[in-house]
Formats: C-alpha cells, sequence, structure tokens
C-alpha cells in the first residue's frame, strides 16, 4: 500500500469474491489489539500493533504524565491557591510562590505531590495507550487513503475517546489533591485525606462531585493537545523534507519539545474554564449544598465567565506548555527505549520508507 497502516491490501475483484464469513473474520481481528497474530506481514517489513505494543505505548503514557505532573507539583499548587483564594493570591505567579514559601516553609510547594504522581500515571496510562489503540484500530477500518484524509478527526476522536476512560480513574485522586492543596491541615497524606474524604462525604460526594468539571477540561485539552501536536509534527516534518523513521533521535527530540509546546498552550487556552470550576468544587464547602450540577452553576455565577477563563490562566500556560513538550518527548524515548514507536499518519500518495 506504501502507508504507514497495517492494512490488508485485496485488490477490488479479491474482495468482491471473499465470502461474508471470511469478511467478518477479518472485520473482528482488524478491530482487535492482537490483530497483528493475524496479518502475513512480518514485523521487519511494518510495525507490529499486538498487546505488548499497546502495553509499551500505555507504560510509557505512564511515566510520561507521572513525571512531568509531579516534577511540576509546585506550579501546580500555586495556580490552585490563586483560582481558590484570588484575593489573596492577587499579585502574580511569582509572588504566589514567595507568598506560600514565607507563610507555610517550601515544603507546602510539595503538597499533593503523591496523588499528582499516581493519578497522572494511571491517567497516562489509559490516555496515551488508549490513544494508540484508537488510532491505530480507527484507521485500520477506513483503509490507507481514508485514514489520511479523516485524521484530524481520527486524533480527535481517539483522544476523546481514550480520555473519558482515564478520567474515571484520575477524578478520585485529583479531588485528593485539590482538597490537600487548598487545605494543607485537612490530612496527612494521600491515604490520610481520602479515607477522610470517604467517611465525611461518601465514594461519589468526595470523590466524584467534579466528575463533570474534569471531563469538560480533559477531554477539550487531550483533544486538541493530541491533534494540534500530531499535525504541528506533520508540517515540522513537511517542511524540513523529512520523516519521523529516518531521522535522527535527536531532530525527532526536538520536533516532540517545539510541537509539545504549541499543543500545549493551545490546549490550555481551551480547558483552562472547565479547570477553574474543578478547581472550586473540590475546595470544602464550595457552591453550597445540593446536587453537583447546582453547584457548579452557583459557582460559575459567583465567580464570573470572564474569571473562570482568566484567573491562574498564565501560570497553567506555563505549566502546561512545559508539561506537554515532556511528555511528548518522555513518551518517545520511553517508547524507543523498549523497541517501539508511535503511530504516525502516512500519505499513501507519496513514497514511505
Amino acid at each position: 500500500c506504501g502507508c504507514g497502516l497495517i492494512l490488508c491490501c485485496a485488490g477490488p475483484d479479491q474482495a468482491r469474491r471473499r465470502a461474508p464469513a471470511a469478511t467478518a473474520v477479518m472485520f473482528a481481528a482488524r478491530f482487535s489489539p492482537f490483530y497483528s497474530a493475524f496479518t502475513a506481514q512480518s514485523a521487519s517489513e511494518k510495525p507490529k500493533y499486538d498487546l505488548q505494543f499497546y502495553l509499551k505505548g500505555a507504560l510509557s503514557g505512564g511515566i510520561c504524565c507521572g513525571i512531568t505532573h509531579g516534577a511540576l507539583t509546585p506550579v501546580d499548587v500555586v495556580k490552585t491557591r490563586i483560582q481558590l483564594q484570588p484575593d489573596v493570591y492577587n499579585k502574580g505567579f511569582v509572588a504566589g510562590f514567595n507568598h506560600i514559601i514565607k507563610q507555610e516553609g517550601a515544603s507546602a510547594l510539595l503538597t499533593g505531590f503523591t496523588p499528582t504522581f499516581v493519578g497522572y500515571f494511571i491517567q497516562g496510562w489509559f490516555k496515551f495507550g488508549g490513544v494508540e489503540f484508537f488510532k491505530i484500530n480507527i484507521s485500520q477500518q477506513l483503509g490507507a487513503q481514508g485514514a489520511w484524509d479523516n485524521r484530524n478527526s481520527i486524533y480527535l476522536g481517539s483522544a476523546a475517546m481514550a480520555e473519558f476512560i482515564a478520567d474515571i480513574f484520575l477524578c478520585p485522586l485529583e479531588a485528593t489533591r485539590i482538597r490537600l492543596v487548598s487545605n494543607p491541615q485537612y490530612a496527612n497524606g494521600l491515604f490520610g485525606a481520602a479515607s477522610k474524604m470517604a467517611a465525611e462525604e461518601g465514594i461519589i460526594g468526595g470523590f466524584y462531585s467534579g466528575f463533570v468539571p474534569i471531563l469538560f477540561k480533559q477531554i477539550p485539552y487531550t483533544m486538541v493537545k493530541f491533534a494540534v501536536q500530531g499535525r504541528a509534527m506533520e508540517a515540522m516534518y513537511g517542511a524540513t523534507n523529512s520523516e519521523p523513521e529516518t531521522s535522527s533521535s535527536s531532530w525527532n527530540m526536538t520536533l516532540s519539545l517545539a510541537s509539545g509546546v504549541l499543543a500545549g498552550v493551545a490546549s490550555a487556552i481551551i480547558s483552562h474554564p472547565a479547570d477553574t470550576l474543578l478547581s472550586k468544587i473540590n475546595k470544602s464547602g464550595a457552591g453550597g449544598d445540593g446536587p453537583m450540577m447546582t453547584r457548579l452553576g452557583r459557582i460559575v455565577a459567583e465567580t464570573g465567565v470572564v474569571k473562570l477563563c482568566t484567573q491562574g490562566l498564565g501560570p497553567r500556560c506555563v505549566m502546561i506548555g512545559t508539561l506537554t513538550a515532556g511528555q511528548f518527548a518522555i513518551f518517545d524515548t520511553v517508547m524507543g527505549s523498549l523497541g517501539a514507536s508511535k503511530f504516525h499518519f502516512h500519505d499513501p500518495a507519496k513514497p514511505h520508507h
């Protein structure tokens, strides 16, 4: 086929002669993570997208998200305080750092590190692994030309599905992190805070009151993140007449970082209002009593739409731009060390090495 997809390239006559039962078997095989077991191509000819590949992608995603979010815990602490206490933290990002250190000591900047690392490792496992799974399998169903023509939709759809699954696991840990950052005296560490929240508010009230905001935050964020990074990488390789498979590791790393910064800033702006809502609803007592949507409505009315979109946006752009660049660079590096590389779209009309 001359493309980077794992496809069974039967001609039109062959396809018409294929028995219905055989067609059904091939369809089921292609949509399975074990699809490569049904293909005749060897691993030396084309990438092997099997269960081992998806596990490598998931592990690489967990590592890159856990490391980057964990390393940026101090930035996230300041950003969250600006969102939750704008009357106190109203002199900018650097002043917020200095205020926390002066009032609570430098160790306060690491508040919530454990739930951050654990939560985002799990989220990265499902997000990056899921994006690769959905991206590859949807592309296999559409065929080489269909996948190339619809790559934007594939990026967006794959990211949305993977992120929804990831957020089910992330939400409880993110709620615990925000509770610790908003009130450092609430409990001692991840397990102490989680146990106290469960006892006082129950599983749903304590850990999933922010599930709707986290979906509105994370799904648009991830959709923009992967779509912008993918198309930016494509444009950069095209402008330099190079391909990821034939370029040096240093060049691939450079483009991963550059495209990651662009993707991070774009996704931070898109998802910021929901991020502010998420921070506020997980603060004890925010929005008063009642159902989750009622509480969210009160918070929006009290805060105002403009402030929802702008409070803490500067620090978040710095944080997410850095974080996203680091994630894609680490993901590609870990995948390479495991003997794999992520899926790339290729134009079937052009030669591909």
